[in-house]
């Protein structure tokens, strides 16, 4: 067995040249904020429009590419152009030029994210890039660079400086690459006309996806899984049908499937210490409420969530009804949440 590996050496709390005090936190963000605004108050807004007209013409896919941090962001902004329903996606610079390249087009745009302007393999694939007859974009900060140069259009984001003491860090320059890409997606989302619906088809496993996917019929309970019976039946022979089924209630039908009303564990508690052993002799149908909440298997599924939440009083189930009252399935709080909703 190999040794324990030693512990590790953690600066004292009283090392005063360890610690971060709260005015210092504060400027540093402060600092940030301003090289922000100065983003902001510079950056050109016909050159951006131009370049997000360029992008929503775009009768190909949209690459991005960067190395390093800014092939993060430029990951990162295919990303969100992707779950709106955009045709994006992110190119290594190095994986391109052993085969990747390979899904590039004269339809697709390539917009290649660098501060600096001068990465040596965004300028390598370039020639590469455009072999292939796609438009290239450069996304740059420092003025008279390479990528410039050699590119069909270059969008300049204005930087001030690093918050980096030594202006090195890429930390600022990360901060408005990523701005400037997730607020033209969402310039690209609403010249597209996207529908709730549509981004919710988008992230069918979110929480906004499944409030505008599921309907009731997908989360509901049917068939053998109801907790039915007559209202005839005795109350007290009806116990394990009540408990067992997980829905806290009985479903009083008739013959033909008729909901006449609901019988839930909390009546079963009212009725015992209202009526004692009088209890053994009681149906159902006696005792049930005939004026219950339901839902339709088409209405979605969030609004079963708001009818059970409603007032007067929340319930923890909804019958769900066909035309003519027939009972087709139960929706219960536990299910919604369970489904993620």
């Amino acid at each position: 067995m190999g040794s324990l590996p030693p512990s590790l050496d953690l600066p004292s709390p009283n090392d005063k040249s360890h610690q971060i005090d709260q005015t210092t936190l504060l400027n540093l963000f402060k600092s940030q904020q301003n090289h922000l605004n100065y983003f902001f108050q510079n950056l050109d807004l016909s050159q951006t429009l131009t370049f997000t007209q360029t992008l929503l013409r775009c009768n190909g896919a949209i690459f991005f590419s960067g190395v390093g941090k800014s092939g993060f962001v430029a990951n990162k902004i295919s990303q969100t152009l992707i779950s709106l329903g955009i045709r994006a996606s992110f190119l290594s610079p190095l994986d391109a030029l052993h085969g990747d390249i390979g899904a590039l087009s004269a339809s697709d745009i390539l917009v290649l994210f660098s501060k600096s302007g001068n990465t040596e393999e965004l300028l390598r694939l370039v020639p590469c890039a455009k072999a292939k007859g796609a438009y290239l974009v450069s996304v740059t900060s420092v003025e008279g660079n390479a990528l410039t140069a050699v590119c069909d259009m270059n969008v300049h984001l204005p930087l001030e400086r690093e918050l980096c003491p030594f202006d090195l860090a890429p930390v600022t320059s990360t901060a408005i690459q990523m701005v400037f890409g997730d607020t033209v997606a969402i310039a690209l989302m609403g010249a597209r006309n996207l529908t709730k619906e549509e981004y919710a088809a988008n992230h069918p496993a979110g929480r906004i996806g499944k409030s505008l996917i599921f309907k009731v019929k997908d989360v509901m309970k049917k068939q053998n899984e109801l907790p039915i019976c007559k209202e005839g039946d005795l109350i007290m022979d009806q116990l394990v049908e009540l408990t067992s089924k997980g829905c806290g209630c009985l479903l009083v039908i008739d013959e033909e499937h008729h909901l006449i009303g609901t019988f839930t564990d909390g009546d079963l508690r009212r009725t015992l210490k209202a009526s004692g052993e009088a209890i053994f002799k009681l149906t159902v149908g006696e005792m049930c409420n005939r004026n219950p909440r339901t839902i339709g298997p088409d209405s979605m599924a969030v609004e079963a969530m708001k009818k059970m939440e409603s007032p007067p009083s929340p319930v923890q189930f909804l019958p769900v009804i066909k035309d003519d009252n027939i009972l087709i399935g139960i929706v219960t709080l536990h299910g919604l949440v369970s489904a993620g909703l």
